[in-house]
């Protein structure tokens, strides 16, 4: 499963985000939302999986970015044009 998560990662368009339930979607299983905000955490590469473009269902920033902290994540976000207000994404303009 760990594997699939990854390689999920790894096909989200440069200036697009998903949400964890959108991966565990793809995994065949919407409640896997949590298992994947845990996978995601121990994220053995950063830049091969970019999981900054990683959200909650509302949009939200993960505060426990494993790679910097929520700010961190907000960065790398906007170095690709997404737009962040208050550490959240319009999801209508940003969304897979």
């Amino acid at each position: 499963m760990k594997e699939k998560v990854y390689e999920f990662l790894r096909t989200i368009p440069k200036g697009k985000v998903v949400t964890y339930g959108q991966i565990a979607e793809y995994l065949g299983n919407k409640k896997l939302a949590r298992v994947v905000g845990n996978i995601l955490h121990n994220n053995p590469d950063e830049y091969k999986y970019p999981c900054y473009k990683v959200v909650d269902s509302k949009g939200n920033l993960s505060k426990h970015f494993a790679f910097g902290g929520i700010e961190k994540q907000k960065e790398k976000l906007e170095r690709e044009g997404i737009i962040v207000n208050g550490y959240k994404v319009d999801l209508d303009k940003y969304k897979m």
